[in-house]
């Protein structure tokens, strides 16, 4: 079993920045692949940005340059750090994990946080 519970968030103005994190437990260790989803309201779940076991970041086209994803290998806590916020960044923020990076990739990760909300206003 794996736990991921994820912290920060909240609400900002348009052009802000916030921090989410994610702290992990139980049978994950540094190697999984963990990344940030986010779904707004009545759109779909879409990935955000990923971190494989060999620590390279990707991020989706939407969140490059403003939003950077880190991770803690000796906590097994992900970051995500984001600038430049826009309203269109509102949604909720989850954090996943899966020791397939596929498999994360395709939104399909076997773990799953409960995840935080991050509001912008214009």
């Amino acid at each position: 079993q794996v736990q991921l519970v994820e912290s920060g968030g909240g609400s900002v103005q348009a052009g802000g920045s916030l921090n989410v994190s994610c702290a992990a437990s139980g049978t994950i260790n540094r190697y999984y692949s963990m990344g940030w989803f986010r779904q707004a309201p009545g759109k779909g779940r879409e990935i955000v940005a990923r971190i494989n076991g060999n620590g390279r970041p990707e991020y989706a086209d939407s969140v490059k340059g403003r939003f950077t994803i880190s991770k803690d290998n000796v906590k097994i806590t992900l970051y995500l750090e984001m600038n430049s916020l826009k309203p269109e960044d509102t949604a909720i923020y989850y954090c996943a994990a899966d020791e397939n990076s596929a498999q994360l990739a395709h939104g399909l990760a076997q773990w799953w946080g409960r995840g935080t909300q991050v509001t912008v206003s214009s």
